[in-house]
């Protein structure tokens, strides 16, 4: 549709097909094209509001998100999308967004689930694996579900969500960096074998990385990171660093 200068396509209609990539990395003469990346973390059945604080987004509200999205021709991809565009091999869509969710709530399961399936937008769960079968977790035949979807990419989101920039006192460089670790390899290990799904996207607990997190994640062949900065993303972005905007359950369609 932007390569033949119309909004959408229509059936039945001539258009020309680009056969190869058409400005991969999404630069024009007074514009660089950066793509949102969105983070959410519970939801409730409530129609509006944030019930049960401002890290809970209401069914209704974020029903009218999707909506807005829609509306306003927005293209929701997967995560995984991005890697291509920053490595300048694939162009995305203009008004491209990324929807993710942390932690690994049930609520996801319950009241996001069905609303992605209503809209056809996908998503990417960042889960800590010590948090499944928890009381408001969601649990392995749940997160399966979510897997089989085609909507949801799980990923990592660490073992334990510790803050991976902390150090105990009097903690050596080498307990330091085999903690981490076990941080970043366990909850890939355990989620591919338990989903049989690859895992190469992982989110900072709490938005927070050093050099020796960096490092870490780059051995364990995660590929893309995101951190709780918000902005958007350009193709020249750290693909292991990339900014996110936190959704708050008090934000109305303005914000």
């Amino acid at each position: 549709a932007e390569f033949n200068g119309i909004s959408r396509l229509a059936a039945g209609q001539p258009v020309v097909v680009p056969l190869k990539p058409v400005n991969p990395v999404g630069v024009q003469a007074d514009l660089v094209q950066t793509v949102p990346i969105l983070c959410y973390h519970r939801f409730s059945g409530a129609s509006v509001g944030g019930l049960g604080g401002k890290m809970v987004m209401s069914s209704g509200n974020f029903a009218a998100q999707l909506d807005w999205l829609a509306r306003n021709d927005y293209h929701v991809i997967r995560l995984s999308q991005l890697l291509a565009f920053l490595e300048g091999k694939r162009p995305l869509p203009k008004r491209s967004v990324v929807i993710t969710i942390d932690d690994g709530y049930e609520s996801v399961h319950r009241h996001a689930l069905p609303l992605l399936r209503k809209y056809g937008v996908p998503a990417t769960l960042f889960v800590y694996t010590d948090f499944i079968g928890a009381g408001a977790a969601l649990s392995w035949a749940q997160l399966q579900e979510l897997n089989a979807s085609g909507l949801v990419d799980i990923q990592a989101h660490s073992k334990t969500h510790r803050n991976l920039i902390d150090r105990v006192s009097g903690e050596s460089d080498a307990a330091y960096r085999q903690t981490i670790e076990l941080e970043a390899r366990a909850p890939r290990e355990l989620l591919e074998r338990r989903l049989g799904s690859p895992v190469r996207q992982f989110a900072f607990p709490y938005g927070d990385a050093n050099e020796t997190v960096l490092e870490v994640l780059a051995q364990q062949q995660y590929q893309l990171a995101v951190t709780v900065n918000p902005g958007g993303n350009a193709f020249f972005a750290q693909p292991l660093m990339l900014r996110r905007t936190m959704i708050y359950g008090d934000h109305d369609l303005e914000a």
